[in-house]
């Protein structure tokens, strides 16, 4: 315990004198400092008086007025009171601490920010810009009417600038890099104006045959494809008439075109050499949902046994494209097509092995989506008579073939039909029918032209089903037939016309087994005839020798009002009338498709045409009674048919 104690003793004694002994270095270097202190205050104000001295001069040599006075006092004054004697030792200290620690301040790099700010563009005017200087010994030399030949529009009048106190700003663009001027000289476009930004070229990027080929055999390459082509085909066949009168000039010359006689006018073409030619048009039919659009029908191409034997061609009318719209094939001839009315994408075909297809354009393949089986229980034999009858939300597809057998088939499905009938006439044999119409509004009611020369009306449903009334009168085969379906004052739906390889054209009434007229100016056989849509008198129908016929039966009924034979020696074998009742569609045997337009005063019926029908009309009931009564007496019947 003492030797702890005795440990402290010597252990505080140490401190303390460890402490004192720091105090005296401290007081000793602080008497030191003081010291230099004292010695150099005088000699630092002595040296800035005679560098005040010197400077004074040089600007004095330079013409510079030396600072006054005050303003040295000003400066020193500060210095004096801070070094005045009265203020003793601690003054001073504080004066020598703040200049040693200035001398001792340290410097550092910085980055600094520049910014390119233009200046001011200053817009000056004169005389010389405003107003032109006309030359004296030029304006001597011009003539007195020499002023009005001055182009006084190309003077260029800067308006007087406006002065107002909003500040001028003007867009300035980002200082261009020497990266971006490289890639600017490098761009292959125009150079950039003052107001156009910088753009960047975006590298395109080369792909290998392989990846290319991959890229066109994708469905969506394919389906952009076929669009665009479309398109492109149209903008590029379409010819535009930049010298259309609108003052009135054509009409003079049109009015001439049909005092001549020409109610008929080649207006084009449609012709494909890959799927048209040494085909034969087999049918015709136009869109009632896109008008322009016409589907036909061919048969095999006996050149080519490696074509499918059917192809359906769909042609657009309001472009000059010489290509079809749409191409589909099938594996049996076509021997009839038609619009599904009610669905504007579909195409129905009825082929020569009894099969019904269906096409749909927004599928991207030209095979049918939808056929029906080859079995009993639908057609067997080749279907010349196929439509669609009913209304939006009930309408039905109904075929009839040469065997005699009528089926309805809804568009949904067609594995098998969901009615089917046989057409016999009194417990016979099957009717071999060759063509088909309904009576106009009605979807229950139509009549039929067969193979052995008669005509037989039919019914769907009701009580007579199947065939009821035979009309003889033709004595070839029936190639087509018609119901008259114009809307108007009057109703004709009971008349249709018939066409027969006879030669002859009737006029039938289904109140009347007898026909009511027969024209007989054809030489050849005749193929098709059809009403007109818009004019109740007038029909068309074509024949073997290329003739297409107009008929209007109110102004004739022996010989037709217009005429017009297709070039080339074909033979015209169907004819469709557009909606509008303007122009006429008709296909010949070598696969060509003729649009013609029809006259508007041919065309377009008056206000009179109904009743004035309807006389002639009574006129020819009144002859057909005559002629039967001939007949009666004796005389050759015409009635009567080839067996």
């Amino acid at each position: 315990m003492a030797d702890r104690k005795a440990e402290l003793e010597r252990k505080k004694l140490k401190l303390e004198q460890m402490r004192k002994e720091r105090e005296e270095k401290n007081r000793q270097r602080k008497v030191k400092e003081g010291g230099e202190e004292k010695k150099v205050a005088p000699t630092s104000s002595g040296q800035s008086q005679d560098l005040r001295a010197q400077t004074d001069e040089l600007l004095s040599s330079l013409g510079i007025p030396p600072a006054s006075g005050n303003d040295s006092q000003a400066v020193v004054q500060p210095v004096k009171e801070t070094v005045g004697p009265n203020e003793g030792a601690p003054a001073t200290s504080a004066v020598t601490t703040q200049q040693a620690s200035r001398r001792k301040a340290k410097l550092t790099v910085t980055k600094v920010g520049e910014t390119n700010i233009p200046p001011r563009e200053n817009v000056t005017y004169s005389k010389e810009t405003q107003t032109i200087v006309v030359d004296t010994t030029e304006k001597e030399a011009r003539g007195p009417w020499d002023y009005y030949d001055e182009d006084t529009d190309s003077i260029d009048v800067h308006p007087a600038p406006t002065h107002h106190k909003m500040p001028h700003v003007e867009n300035v663009h980002p200082t261009l890099t020497q990266e971006d001027i490289q890639k600017q000289e490098e761009k292959p476009s125009a150079p950039a104006t003052k107001d156009s930004p910088v753009t960047m070229v975006k590298k395109v990027i080369e792909l290998s045959e392989e990846e290319k080929k991959q890229i066109m055999m994708t469905e969506e390459f394919q389906t952009f494809f076929n669009k665009t082509t479309r398109v492109v085909e149209r903008a590029l066949d379409e010819e535009i008439d930049i010298f259309v009168d609108y003052a009135g000039g054509e009409s003079e010359d049109m009015e001439s075109d049909l005092r001549a006689g020409e109610r008929l006018k080649l207006q084009r073409n449609f012709f494909d050499e890959r799927w048209s030619k040494h085909r034969t048009v087999t049918s015709l039919d136009w869109s009632k949902q896109h008008p322009e659009l016409l589907v036909a029908s061919y048969n095999a191409n006996e050149d080519s046994p490696n074509d499918p034997d059917g192809v359906t061609l769909i042609w657009n009318s309001k472009f000059k494209k010489t290509t079809p719209e749409y191409v589909f094939h099938c594996q049996s001839p076509v021997m009839s097509s038609c619009f599904a009315e009610f669905h504007p994408n579909l195409v129905v075909g009825g082929t020569y092995s009894g099969q019904i297809v269906l096409w749909d354009n927004r599928v991207n393949k030209r095979t049918p989506i939808q056929r029906t089986p080859l079995s009993a229980a639908a057609h067997t034999h080749p279907v010349y008579c196929i439509n669609v009858v009913g209304t939006q939300n009930a309408h039905n597809l109904i075929s009839v073939s040469t065997d005699g057998k009528m089926c309805s088939w809804s568009l949904d499905m067609l594995s098998q039909p969901q009615d089917s009938m046989e057409l016999q006439h009194k417990q016979s044999k099957a009717v071999a029918v060759t063509c088909f119409s309904f009576l106009s509004g009605d979807v229950n009611n139509f009549v039929v032209g067969s193979e052995d020369c008669t005509v037989y009306t039919a019914c769907r449903h009701g009580g007579k089903t199947g065939i009821s009334e035979a009309f003889e009168g033709h004595m070839g085969p029936i190639t087509g037939i018609d119901c008259h379906n114009v809307p108007g004052q009057i109703d004709f739906s009971p008349y249709f016309l018939t066409s027969s390889f006879d030669w002859t054209l009737k006029l039938w009434s289904i109140k009347d087994q007898k026909f009511l007229h027969s024209f007989e100016d054809n030489s050849d056989y005749v193929y098709d005839v059809q009403w007109s849509p818009i004019h109740p008198a007038l029909f068309a129908s074509v024949d073997g020798d290329g003739r297409l016929d107009l008929w209007n039966l109110n102004n004739e009924t022996e010989v037709p009002t217009a005429s017009v034979v297709a070039e080339g020696g074909v033979a015209l074998n169907h004819c469709r009338w557009h909606g509008s009742g303007s122009s006429i569609a008709v296909g010949d045997d070598v696969g060509r498709i003729h649009i013609y337009d029809v006259a508007e005063n041919t065309a377009n019926p008056k206000m009179d045409e109904w009743s004035r029908f309807v006389r002639t009309l009574q006129e020819l009931k009144q002859q057909a009674v005559e002629r039967e009564e001939e007949s009666s007496l004796g005389s050759v019947s015409m009635t009567s048919p080839l067996r």
